[in-house]
């Protein structure tokens, strides 16, 4: 079922959101040549329990055999999705998409970004433009009225016109009281189709970018997601809020 949220949810969505919004920016400051992809995690779920929240991925799912072993997800250049911290050291030139959720008073925000480390190619300067892009094109759509088809179709012909692929088997998604609510957001799909958007609906929009093929598979640790080419991917992430008129963004970076 699709939840509508009453003002006093969407004030701690709202609180939820701001601390990811808060570790996102701070990301800008962290990321660099040297770095460790598990410093970046601490420094997340220090500044989340500081800020009063409860990191979302760690442990997730529940009971799962496999539960997300960290508070963030780095997946580095061809790493589209789920990338689990650890040693890996960032080097110049690569891309880094840090995806971070948290709770704030049982109410979750979600969001990511992509980040270059250091100076990087023009290839992937514009694999992250793209995909940024195609997030706010997509948050254009997210207005009452439209449906959820308008929103995927605006991700799916901003990116493909542009000479890249999206992601068919990974979606955005509403958000809540859980993680992952209804309705489901594909990437791609046709405009006038899926669940009407309503006001009050909170909604995780999500665009996952390849720079080659979009078929993608999992690697051995349960997670990570990659493109079958190896090639670039890129990946961004904001929690909005559906009103009347234009959707809010709750998890602008740098608010």
């Amino acid at each position: 079922m699709i939840h509508i949220k009453s003002a006093s949810e969407v004030k701690k969505i709202r609180q939820a959101c701001r601390i990811v919004a808060e570790v996102l920016e701070r990301m800008r400051d962290w990321v660099a040549p040297g770095v460790t992809t598990v410093e970046l995690n601490q420094k997340a779920e220090a500044l989340i329990l500081r800020r009063g929240g409860i990191p979302s991925f760690k442990g997730y799912p529940p009971g799962s055999p496999y539960p997300f072993p960290a508070v963030i997800c780095t997946s580095v250049n061809e790493e589209l999705v789920h990338g689990i911290p650890g040693p890996r050291v960032l080097k110049e030139g690569d891309i880094i998409s840090i995806d971070v959720g948290a709770i704030y008073d049982g109410y979750h925000g979600d969001a990511g970004i992509t980040l270059p480390v250091g100076e990087v190619s023009e290839e992937a300067r514009r694999l992250l433009e793209v995909t940024e892009g195609a997030l706010y094109a997509g948050i254009a759509q997210a207005r009452a009225g439209n449906r959820v088809g308008d929103i995927s179709a605006a991700i799916q012909n901003f990116v493909e016109s542009r000479g890249y692929n999206v992601v068919r088997e990974y979606t955005g998604h509403g958000i809540g009281r859980q993680m992952h609510e209804d309705p489901q957001i594909p990437n791609h799909g046709e405009p006038g189709r899926g669940p009407l958007l309503r006001p009050g609906m909170t909604l995780a929009i999500e665009t996952m970018v390849l720079a080659g093929d979009w078929r993608v598979r999992t690697l051995e640790n349960h997670w990570t997601v990659v493109p079958v080419d190896g090639k670039l991917t890129a990946y961004f992430e904001h929690t909005v809020l559906v009103r009347d008129g234009e959707a809010e963004i709750l998890t602008r970076w740098g608010e």
